[in-house]
């Protein structure tokens, strides 16, 4: 009979030599397209990518190896670095998008801060046990949980939404005003992305789920804490390996602080969860328009009443969602205006032009700069890096021009290969944008000059582009109209690009996410 140990040390091995024989079968595969010398055998470009500035290699790879570039992950795991539009429009588009979902690695992460392990209910007709949004895989699933979250992210509700983006920024710059006169003072210096982070997660709070954080009181909060302690972390040793392992070894999520992190983030939003679902059942506002409105009245008409479980998942993967990528972009947008003060006076006439909160079809039409500004700033800074999908199966893909040497039209991806997509690279790639592509320039998106550059890649595209956009850009423009309106911003401090989860804006050589403007009342 075999002991415990000789059965554990008989399944490393097996596992060791499954791995080992799907790398040389993806090398071989591979073995034609161009790419960098992998500096390291243990790590390879990992350690290069997650000490420079964030992006910055994807560039030149595409200069010297051309527009599909395969680079080794931890031990040698091949990934594809793809700037080739006609193969991005394939993966992402509805033909190839679900033979490409998040890699296994990305979507261990998602279930561990997110999800939960409940066995299979009736109401997984509706969300697929406990998986939300973000990762759920397959066309029928997701088509499903995009059916159900849709209305409430649709243009009318967002429309409806317009006077509660209105009233959270208008607070959000009273606390601002007190702040001021506090201190006694007309110019004070104010650390905005925490700020933006308490906008953020306010404004999805109300508008989707009738709930008030009151985070705008600037006090502490649990939750707040654990979404930043969880991604905004320093550059070290333990997030490097965290980094770098989870694409091929996801377990190692479950160890150490960065575990813990995980842990305390799920409890956090599991716990406001719950609590928000326990008051809209007894509030009853299944009329309203919001998104728990809708999980209210898709629960009074199923067979069986909706699990507690499910929901919440649901309701984290959203929370999550909305925090992270608005209030990253808040911050960009602000350093952008401090950075340019000719476009910051042009957008407060434009505002100031306007005595009345904006709708939503007034901002579409009447604030063509504030448009430019927001655009410009997500095609600069997108929040996601870099769009990673997974080949779920060896795929023949489209190529607008083919890998150097060759002749092939298209490219056979193996099953099991990592994709990287890198949105900063294709937004500001001057043989799409032209030569001031690496300049802000918000007039690039007025005067009709948009018809003649690509769309944006920041919220993805084709059906599983981001269901949020619309309500993103909406509570954005919202906020930057009531400060702007008020206040002046400027920049004393140099600022680099951070990556956490998201990119993050930080004081050149510090350790976290941080963006001090000089704020002035106007």
């Amino acid at each position: 009979m075999i002991s415990w140990p000789e059965a554990v040390a008989v399944s490393a091995l097996l596992l060791v030599c499954r791995f080992s024989y799907g790398l040389f079968v993806s090398r071989r595969a591979l073995s034609h397209v161009p790419g960098p010398n992998s500096p390291s055998l243990v790590w390879g470009e990992e350690w290069k990518l997650y000490h420079t500035k964030p992006g910055s290699h994807y560039h030149g790879w595409k200069r010297t190896f051309g527009k599909v570039v395969k680079i080794s992950g931890a031990f040698g795991h091949p990934m594809l670095c793809i700037t080739d539009e006609s193969a991005i429009s394939y993966i992402l588009g509805a033909e190839g998008i679900y033979n490409f979902p998040k890699p296994h690695g990305v979507r261990i992460w998602f279930q561990k801060t997110l999800g939960n392990a409940s066995r299979y209910r009736g109401f997984c007709v509706l969300f697929q046990v406990g998986k939300g949004i973000l990762y759920v895989e397959g066309k029928e699933s997701h088509e499903r949980q995009r059916r159900l979250l849709a209305p409430a992210f649709s243009q009318p509700s967002v429309r409806n939404f317009m006077p509660v983006f209105h009233e959270i920024s208008s607070k959000l710059a009273v606390q601002w005003l007190h702040m001021m006169d506090d201190l006694g003072r007309d110019e004070i210096e104010i650390e905005v992305t925490n700020w933006a982070g308490r906008f953020a997660l306010e404004s999805v709070g109300r508008a989707a789920f009738s709930h008030e954080f009151d985070l705008l009181s600037g006090d502490p909060s649990p939750l707040l804490e654990a979404l930043d302690g969880l991604t905004n972390t320093q550059h070290n040793a333990t997030s490097f390996y965290m980094r770098a392992l989870f694409w091929i070894f996801p377990s190692i999520l479950n160890i150490g602080k960065k575990g813990e992190m995980v842990r305390r983030t799920k409890m956090e939003l599991g716990q406001v969860a719950r609590k928000m679902w326990r008051d809209a059942k007894l509030a009853n506002d299944s009329y309203e328009k919001t998104l728990m409105a809708q999980m209210l009245k898709a629960d009074a008409a199923s067979e069986q009443r909706m699990d507690l479980d499910e929901i919440v998942a649901q309701m984290r993967t959203i929370l999550s969602a909305a925090y992270e990528p608005v209030s990253s972009t808040v911050a960009w947008v602000l350093y952008e205006l401090a950075i340019n003060p000719r476009t910051q006076e042009e957008l407060r006439v434009e505002i100031s032009s306007h005595n009345t909160d904006p709708t939503l079809d007034e901002l579409s039409t009447r604030f063509p700069i504030l448009h430019g500004v927001l655009l410009e700033t997500l095609r600069l800074h997108p929040p996601i890096l870099e769009n990673h999908h997974e080949a779920a199966v060896t795929t023949s893909v489209p190529l607008s021009q083919p890998i150097p040497g060759t002749s092939e039209s298209r490219l056979v991806i193996p099953k099991g290969t990592i994709l990287f997509i890198p949105v900063n690279v294709m937004q500001t790639d001057s043989e799409l944008w032209g030569d001031d592509a690496h300049i802000f320039r918000p007039r690039r998106w007025m005067d009709g000059q948009s018809q003649h550059h690509p769309s944006l890649l920041a919220f993805s595209e084709g059906p599983r582009s981001c269901i949020g956009a619309r309500f993103a850009q909406a509570e954005i423009k919202a906020l930057i109209v009531a400060l702007i309106r008020q206040f002046s911003v400027r920049c004393d401090h140099e600022i680099e690009p951070f990556q956490s989860f998201v990119i993050r804006p930080r004081v050149k050589g510090t350790a976290m996410s941080s963006l001090p403007l000089k704020v002035k009342r106007v």
